[in-house]
């Protein structure tokens, strides 16, 4: 029987898996407790993509003879290809227990202890087996996913080359390879080593994706959707693909299809599926509460709650609040809130900042530094040494201003940065993380109707939540000619980056333009491809292509200066306007919004209330068009308005002294009640 076995291994490990498992029949149907042939059927079940039945086999093995060490390696492999972890993490376990020195074993087991979020067991056990199989391409593999983990990126980069240098048809490898290298933005090498992965595995699904990703880095559109379809016709369900998908289509304007894919991306939500990314959910037909289950999801899939427990609270003479951001340099979060970081009561506060962004020398880096008492470059940093820093530092409450945009690390609050952490400025909704203790809100933006939508406890400020700069220039005079617009003709304008545009929106933007002679719609450059997409749909609702105008992006100052030549802003729907409209009231043009149900869709509202023009805010589509053609046909009703705005700087949107203490006053308010 024995000899036989041994045959029947010999043809499993040669591939003729067939022929082996007639074999393997054999040996079980004559010797029914064979548990080395029951454990290889399961094996084999493995090996052919069939992990249920893998288990199932292993299991019976197992009862037979427990103290099978590659029978538990293989049922945690079965259990692995389940989305199994934490049982999966048990048999390897039962397995090193029997086999000491197996390198698989630790191997695979710090892919299990990754995936439940253990990054430095997942490191260790990753170590172990590159010490005792050096060289095994897998073992260094699954090491640099560790590292990599773990925001060690260099080091996960080195260890993929070692990977791949062993094995240099480690189709894995040169894939996780490309998504390390695309994090440290070294984009074409990213893309070379995706290419590679491919070229060994044409099939490899989640390559695609990452390939699309790099490809839109590098601004190549058309391509970096056409690899994101690849992977959507080879693995339908991978995670996040089809918000990935739809986002992309909605940034070029492409909107063919989009309404049934964000019935799929709607659909995988309400199962429980890492569907879509958050932050690009806002800009979708998506309600509130959707929101939240999306952030819950997103936040135990990528940035789960590392139990670290939180730091004690301290007993300081001052409040030390740490602001966490990439944004410290020219950015819009830094442009509203210079200000309030200088004004804060250095009697009573100590205000650090913690970067995590581009290192940049301009003007608005060096206002910024010097706005902060201390200011920690934490770029190259770990999210847990980071909140070790800000722990060390005995930070009393940790904002964090970025939330799930670009470049947002919400792992530094996963490990608990300080005792109260919160919310604030950056992202216009919940993060739905059990870490986030507060959100900074207003009225407006989040009533207390919509509260349970939020997974934060929310603090409301009197008037608006958003900061403004008074020392920010209001611009210098130039023609529209220089503005880039014709010498006549009424201006509506929308500065919005192309994502928050819609169908719906352009269509009612359309009749406007239609019932407004010589009328032009002013946008801000996007894409070529956008800005093409744009002219063909407005031409498809009657409209003269050439009558939208596209801005080129400017410097701050050079921005305002134009933006004085727009007679009304008009608001987009879903995500609306938030710096862009600040910037409008600023210089003194009105802006028409609709206010909707979510944070992301209410700001505009919320600026116009704290600048004294509730008037400009309705409730429909139907008001909104009402309103934004009364301001442009009825030029008494539009002066008024203006009129309204040149005592916009006695307002609360623009007294930032006032909104400094109210802030103020809301951290206090926070202070005592420290959640766990």
């Amino acid at each position: 029987m024995e000899e036989r076995f041994a045959a029947a291994l010999a043809l499993h490990r040669a591939g003729r898996l067939d022929e082996a498992e007639r074999l393997y029949a054999e040996i079980v149907a004559a010797q029914p407790r064979h548990a080395n042939a029951l454990a290889m059927i399961g094996t084999l079940h493995a090996d052919r993509g069939r992990p249920d039945e893998a288990v199932r086999w292993i299991d019976r093995a197992l009862e037979i003879d427990p103290a099978q060490a590659f029978a538990w390696l293989n049922r945690g492999n079965a259990l692995h290809g389940l989305g199994r972890p934490a049982e999966a993490l048990a048999s390897y376990d039962r397995s090193l227990a029997l086999a000491p020195q197996d390198a698989q074993a630790w191997s695979h087991r710090s892919v299990a202890l990754g995936e439940l979020r253990q990054q430095e067991e997942s490191l260790a056990s990753a170590e172990r087996a590159t010490v005792l199989a050096p060289q095994s391409p897998d073992a260094w593999n699954h090491r640099a996913m560790a590292l990599a983990a773990l925001g060690r990126t260099d080091e996960a980069i080195a260890a993929y080359d070692r990977a791949v240098a062993l094995h240099p048809g480690h189709a894995p490898a040169h894939a996780n390879r490309a998504s390390a290298l695309l994090s440290r933005l070294r984009f074409p090498e990213a893309l070379a080593s995706i290419d590679r992965a491919l070229a060994l595995a044409p099939r490899f699904a989640a390559a695609h994706l990452t390939r699309g990703s790099i490809l839109k880095e590098l601004a190549r559109y058309t391509e970096s959707l056409a690899s994101y379809e690849d992977a959507a016709r080879l693995a339908p369900g991978l995670p996040y693909l089809d918000g990935t998908r739809l986002f992309l289509k909605m940034q070029l304007c492409d909107w063919t299809g989009i309404d049934a894919l964000y019935r799929q991306v709607e659909a995988g939500i309400e199962r429980g599926r890492p569907a879509c990314h958050p932050f690009a959910l806002l800009s979708m037909p998506a309600s509130a509460a959707l929101q939240r289950r999306c952030a819950e999801i997103f936040v135990a899939h990528r940035h789960p709650a590392t139990g670290a427990p939180a730091p004690a609270r301290h007993s300081h003479d001052r409040i030390r609040i740490g602001y966490f951001s990439a944004d410290f340099h020219d950015h819009a979060t830094a442009y509203l809130a210079a200000e309030l970081f200088e004004l804060h009561d250095r009697a009573r506060f100590e205000i650090h900042a913690f970067s995590f962004g581009i290192a940049s020398q301009g003007a608005v880096r060096q206002r910024l530094v010097a706005g902060f008492d201390h200011f920690h470059e934490v770029a190259a940093m770990p999210d847990a040494e980071v909140a070790a820093l800000a722990r060390r530092l005995e930070i009393d409450i940790a904002v964090d201003l970025k939330g799930f945009t670009q470049d947002a690390r919400p792992g530094i609050f996963a490990h608990r940065a300080a005792p109260v952490q919160a919310s604030f400025l950056g992202y216009p909704g919940t993060m739905g993380a059990p870490y986030i203790d507060y959100v900074i809100a207003d009225p407006v933006v989040l009533p207390p109707a919509h509260e349970a939508h939020y997974s934060e406890n929310v603090i409301r400020l009197p008037h608006c939540y958003q900061p403004n700069d008074r020392r920010r220039s209001r611009g210098e005079t130039v023609s529209r000619g220089e503005a880039g617009l014709p010498a006549t003709g009424f201006v509506f304008c929308c500065f919005n980056n192309t994502f928050k545009l819609t169908p719906e929106a352009l269509t009612l933007w359309a009749r406007l333009l239609a019932k407004v002679e010589g009328s032009v719609l002013w946008l801000l450059k996007g894409e070529p491809i956008a800005m093409e997409n744009l002219r063909r749909e407005a031409a498809a609702r009657g409209v003269d292509p050439e009558r939208l105008v596209f801005a080129p992006r400017r410097d701050l100052a050079a921005h305002l200066s134009r933006l004085r030549h727009a007679d009304v802003v008009l608001d987009t729907f879903r995500y609306g306007a938030h710096t862009t409209a600040s910037d409008a009231l600023w210089v003194g043009v009105p802006v028409v919004t609709c206010r909707g149900e979510t944070f992301a869709s209410r700001v505009a509202a919320s600026l116009l209330e704290a600048v004294g023009l509730p008037e400009l805010v309705t409730d429909t589509p139907e008001a909104y068009e009402a309103l934004a053609l009364e301001l442009a046909t009825k030029p008494a009703a539009l002066a008024a308005v203006r009129e309204k705005l040149t005592r916009r700087d006695a307002q609360p949107l623009f007294d930032t002294p006032r909104y400094a203490r109210d802030l103020e006053a809301a951290y206090s308010a926070m202070i005592p009640r420290q959640v766990p």
